[in-house]
């Protein structure tokens, strides 16, 4: 099959447009042909060698196409059936053929645009995790996202709204993104750098019940100072790439403030079925409108390194989606 492969770790341009072999489905297992694939954050990560994955390394942990094949023991799908899927367990949505976990797949209508489904299983199912299990956001809370013109704060915004919270700020990290994230659910969105003198005036003195922080760095320490009493900080990522931020367990204590770490990944391999309804709720609610993915580009498998660079600049918005069938 045509993949995109990680051969060794570096820059983007090692990614490398190619030939590899064709993944088959194990018991429980549940293989795509791949139309579409998501480009996320993550895929960075396992290309820098942040995260160790055996090389060569087909990247990839969303996809939507048809299903190609099923494994042993797996019941209510079917051979040909539109999906999409999280195919961060196993990798390969770079590819022409993935193999995830049967409760990591979504099905979809026949009509269903495989390009917009395949931007929602992370970030969509990232959104209603974070906030709905490990935050426990409840009615009327004020809740704080950073990035939020990113994939992920694109729908933790929305996803806050339809949880009931009673405000929802968001940072970025330069001007020309806050109209973009304003569209998202937004009431406010401040740059991240002003956020530490700002948080009064955006919580009336209260400070905010609820963080979530994928940037790192500078932004995960005001996240905290930012919190009120009883509040929660979800650290999510680190997209800044900045050294870890240590926390003192009597700060927590003293400050009754709870520090909390969400690792859609990690969920998935442990738990699957944990993630599967979830998963198929962020599904329906895109399908139904009640969710808005924005999807920025479509570029062909091929460009997969150019993807990459547009990410790690920092200047994209909504997400980008390769595509197998311009191939």
């Amino acid at each position: 099959m045509r993949a995109v492969t990680i051969p060794r770790f570096g820059g983007a341009e090692v990614l490398e447009y190619t030939e590899a072999e064709a993944p088959v489905p194990g018991p429980g297992q549940v293989a795509i042909d791949v139309t579409h694939a998501g480009v996320n954050y993550a895929e960075i990560l396992f290309r820098q060698g942040a995260v160790d994955v055996p090389l060569p390394y087909v990247p990839g942990i969303e996809a939507a196409g048809r299903i190609r094949a099923l494994g042993d023991g797996v019941t209510g799908l079917r051979v040909g059936q539109p999906v999409t899927a999280l195919t961060m367990t196993m990798g390969g949505g770079y590819g022409a053929v993935a193999v995830t976990d049967a409760h990591l797949v979504a099905p979809l209508p026949d009509d269903a645009d495989p390009a917009l489904m395949a931007a929602v299983p992370s970030n969509s199912t990232t959104a209603w995790l974070v906030l709905g299990e490990v935050a426990r956001l409840r009615k009327g809370e004020r809740v704080l996202v950073h990035a939020a013109a990113g994939g992920a704060g694109s729908q933790l915004g929305q996803v806050a709204r339809l949880l009931g919270a009673g405000q929802v700020v968001g940072t970025v990290g330069s001007p020309d993104k806050i109209e973009a994230a304003t569209a998202f659910g937004y009431d406010k969105v401040v740059l991240r750098d002003d956020l530490p003198g700002a948080v009064a005036g955006l919580t009336d003195g209260r400070g905010f019940d609820v963080a979530v922080d994928p940037v790192g760095g500078a932004a995960r320490r005001a996240s905290l100072d930012a919190l009120a009493q009883g509040g929660r900080l979800v650290a999510m990522g680190n997209a800044s790439g900045a050294d870890d931020v240590p926390f003192s367990a009597n700060e927590l204590w003293f400050s009754g403030k709870g520090v909390l770490g969400f690792n859609l990944g990690a969920l998935s391999g442990e738990r699957p079925e944990a993630v599967s309804s979830v998963l198929r709720q962020a599904v329906g609610a895109v399908l139904d409108g009640e969710l808005r993915v924005d999807v920025g580009q479509v570029l062909p498998l091929r460009d997969a390194t150019e993807a990459h660079r547009r990410l790690e600049s920092g200047r994209t918005t909504g997400k980008l989606v390769l595509a197998m069938e311009q191939e």
